[in-house]
């Protein structure tokens, strides 16, 4: 949809106008016809039909382009009210700078900011409205810390405050020991098979090198026993060396 045409000052020209809403153009696109539409009247259009509005010739959203530039300039440089006009508003200016000066008027109706409050104020009342609206959040004046809503103030007691705060940090506080300890035990468990497994290893390992002494001993003992059979034999070649 375009701009309302009761909010322009002076005249517009028929050019400036959507052939389908006859509305001042938003957001222009042009057909190779040459007619101009806003971009959201020609898109709706175009999903039951075909062809151009006003000529009837054959069009498709591909075909459609940005406005003319002078056209755009003539259209950038109409003059309107802002639409907070109604409100009081009495502010004029150039189409081009109309959005920037309405996400900024002081006479928008705006949203409280304060959760839960469905009130639309004047951006210019809007601190105002603030001070006094009843969900409004602010620091428990006794010191507990607790904040409140002003709806809660006559029910809020600082001691069941702060007990059932100190509950929830038992609560969580409990939570975590559990978790650490539960991560400890699991840590101990694993450590533990890594121990288990290593002994077994350096077990293995142990009686590996003990049969490797074990053959080394009988070694030795037969070379022990082949050295005293030589030392006999040459010894008994000495005495049949001497008795020649």
């Amino acid at each position: 949809m375009g701009y309302d045409i009761e909010r322009f000052v002076g005249y517009v020209n028929e050019g400036l106008l959507c052939s389908i809403c006859r509305d001042v153009l938003e957001d222009p696109l042009q057909a190779p016809c040459e007619h101009a539409f806003c971009t959201a009247c020609i898109h709706g259009w175009l999903v039951h039909h075909s062809n151009c509005p006003e000529d009837r010739q054959v069009i498709d959203v591909s075909l459609l382009r940005p406005l003319y530039r002078y056209m755009k300039n003539d259209l950038n440089r109409l003059q309107l009210h802002c639409r907070n006009r109604e409100y009081g508003c009495e502010m004029v200016c150039s189409l081009e700078s109309i959005d920037r000066h309405e996400r900024e008027c002081e006479y928008s109706q705006i949203p409280c900011s304060n959760a839960g409050c469905t009130v639309q104020v004047e951006r210019r009342n809007l601190d105002g409205h603030l001070a006094v609206c009843e969900y409004r959040s602010r620091e428990c004046p006794n010191g507990c810390g607790y904040t409140i809503l002003s709806t809660e103030d006559t029910q809020h007691n600082c001691v069941a405050e702060l007990r059932t705060e100190l509950e929830l940090l038992r609560s969580e506080m409990i939570c975590r020991v559990e978790e650490a300890k539960h991560e400890m035990e699991s840590r101990l468990d694993s450590q533990r098979r890594h121990m288990v497994q290593k002994e077994s290893i350096l077990q293995n390992e142990i009686e590996e090198l003990k049969s490797q002494i074990s053959r080394l001993m009988s070694d030795v003992r037969s070379l022990m026993a082949a050295e005293r059979q030589h030392r006999q034999e040459l010894e008994q070649a000495e005495l049949e060396k001497r008795e020649l």
